[in-house]
């Protein structure tokens, strides 16, 4: 047989009994011997799930990629992984993101695989899919699935974005049933995930932005042809990543993560974008902290007018330019010689992109909004960071703001008082969540954009701040205090706030601040008691026990760092 460094040889390269194990067995599809003769193989981790519509059409688009393999003279080879459905997942689909990642690593490394192509598109399937390979780190290259078109409603264009508003007509009367549920068909009517910058067109500017993917993935429709024509690309240049050993440590570099952070800002992405990021990051062995994200956020404002921060969608996004012209506005911001997955520059990729929409996609100079993207702010009452968006806040005034605390031990206790007519709340009020977060809920669900309390939405209130150890849905908007660590449920300060104490927010000058003394908070820590999970068997109990905080990227302490490629043992 012949020798070669390809990973896949140590199957398929093997003489006597262990060979003709590995190859008989492969046989059986179809393959004829010449395929084993020393070419590249190349795994397809595929997310697609019925369970998963944002990935209903990764079959179609994983052929795409198998042509450009067999193109470039590789052998794709398709394998599933856990797929997360972010729509239907209970108690939230972040409390499987480390397993699925974990599926990923060990089916990476256990096969006779040189490289891989990422399919992902579903806000957890990316960064699950990202952190995975990262721990094995052999050439990777990823193919995100794409936004949906923009739907469309009484002849108005609307995304995902418009649940949350759609919902609170509804909860004031000035929307029938009837009219909630014919809006419902109206807004996903294509193959895709949200047609706003929600988590998923984040993650999927995350990849571009970490040079991960061939430029123009981020904002490509998943109906429109050039979709395919990409994910094609995508396999014929994985093969030459192989024959590179061009793999992933040698782009996601320092650099590489400071610009993702830089860009995030600049196109309004999702809050949930720092805490996968985090993740990826002690994956790869990079040292990233929150206080990263506030120094590299604070200089760049809002260049992308896109739902939720602005008014337009995805599609109109990617007809603009797309995220090569949001890059090329930003060069002189970003590290632009490091390395990205087609062997070319950052500064290259975006060399000749242009924009045909100033609307849709401003300038440094006239941006769209001042207010960045993103904002880390500290206290008392996170001593370890919380994080904000101001660009999504409806009311810039509340990002200096005192107000008297509501709060809410629990999603259930939140969920039974809220629109109660003697809650003590007025639009000055601060609604606080506790609970929610990495352990307490358990997996730190999306519900930190609480809705506000139905008798303020009958005074026209529109926007109040809201403070949570949870996370929000990238579609979701307000002001929004989030990712609250250390967490109530490990006995952070937020488990020891009470009615009607005073909370500071305090945006520009990065602060939160409980109003409470810290003999106070001494004395009250003293009858605090840690929540009964219930859990005792199983993922989610080993979850609980293991999964660190927010501001660490809520990964299981285990999985920090990788554990390679190398697998010495044969299996028979």
């Amino acid at each position: 047989m012949e020798e070669n460094k390809l990973r896949s040889r140590g199957w398929f390269g093997k003489s006597g009994k262990d060979g003709f194990i590995y190859r008989a067995w492969m046989k059986n599809q179809g393959y004829p011997a010449d395929e084993f003769d020393g070419r590249p193989v190349i795994g397809i981790c595929n997310t697609f799930s019925e369970l998963t519509p944002c990935n209903g059409h990764f079959r179609e688009l994983a052929e795409s990629v198998k042509r450009g393999v067999w193109e470039a003279g590789g052998f794709p080879v398709e394998f599933p992984v856990m797929s997360l459905g972010e729509t239907l997942m209970k108690p939230t689909a972040m409390l499987y993101r480390n397993l699925a990642s974990m599926d990923v690593e060990e089916s990476i490394r256990a096969n006779p695989v040189d490289g891989v192509v990422l399919l992902c598109g579903c806000d957890k399937t990316t960064p699950s899919l990202v952190m995975g390979a990262a721990s094995v780190n052999i050439p990777t290259i990823v193919v995100s699935g794409g936004p949906m078109l923009t739907g469309r409603y009484r002849g108005k264009s609307i995304g995902t974005s418009d649940i949350w508003r759609f919902s609170e007509m509804y909860r004031k009367g000035e929307l029938s049933q009837e009219e909630f549920t014919t809006s419902e068909a109206c807004m996903c009517r294509s193959n895709g995930h949200c047609a706003v910058m929600g988590t998923a067109s984040t993650m999927a500017c995350m990849v571009e932005s970490l040079g991960l993917t061939l430029p123009e993935n981020a904002a490509i429709p998943a109906a429109d042809s050039r979709r395919k024509v990409l994910a094609h690309l995508s396999g014929r240049r994985i093969v030459q990543m192989v024959h590179e050993d061009l793999r992933l440590s040698q782009i996601l570099t320092k650099e590489a993560f400071e610009n993702a952070i830089m860009l995030n800002a600049a196109i309004g992405g999702s809050t949930n974008f720092v805490i996968h990021l985090l993740a990826i990051a002690g994956r790869i062995g990079v040292d990233l902290s929150l206080d990263d994200f506030n120094a590299l956020c604070a200089k760049v404002p809002l260049l992308l007018n896109l739902q939720p921060s602005g008014g337009y969608f995805m599609e109109d996004f990617y007809y603009a330019g797309g995220l090569p012209v949001v890059i090329k506005e930003m060069l002189g911001l970003l590290h632009q010689n490091v390395i990205t997955a087609n062997g070319k520059t950052m500064a290259e990729n975006c060399a000749t992109a242009e924009c045909f929409d100033p609307e849709v996609i401003a300038t440094l100079a006239e941006p769209v909004k001042d207010l960045t993207g993103l904002a880390v702010v500290r206290g008392n009452l996170c001593v370890n960071g919380a994080v904000i968006k101001p660009s999504a806040s409806l009311k810039p005034e509340l990002m200096q703001h005192r107000g008297r605390a509501i709060v809410f031990e629990d999603i259930d206790d939140y969920k039974a008082r809220l629109d109660d007519p003697d809650l003590d709340v007025d639009e000055n009020s601060i609604l606080v969540l506790k609970n929610v977060g990495p352990k307490g809920y358990p997996g730190m669900p999306e519900v930190g954009n609480m809705s506000l309390p139905k008798k303020l939405l009958a005074q026209g209130v529109i926007d109040m701040v809201r403070i949570s150890d949870g996370r929000m849905s990238g579609t979701g908007f307000g002001t929004v205090v989030l990712h609250i660590s250390p967490e109530a449920a490990v006995g952070g300060t937020l488990a020891l706030v009470r009615d009607g104490d005073y909370i500071e927010l305090d945006v520009e000058n990065r602060k939160l601040n409980l109003e409470v003394s810290d003999e106070e908070l001494a004395e009250r820590a003293k009858s605090w008691k840690p929540l009964e999970m219930g859990y005792n068997r199983g993922y989610v109990n080993l979850h609980i026990n293991h999964v660190m905080q927010a501001h660490e990227g809520a990964d299981l302490d285990f999985l920090v760092g990788g554990s390679g490629d190398k697998v010495t043992r044969d299996s028979h």
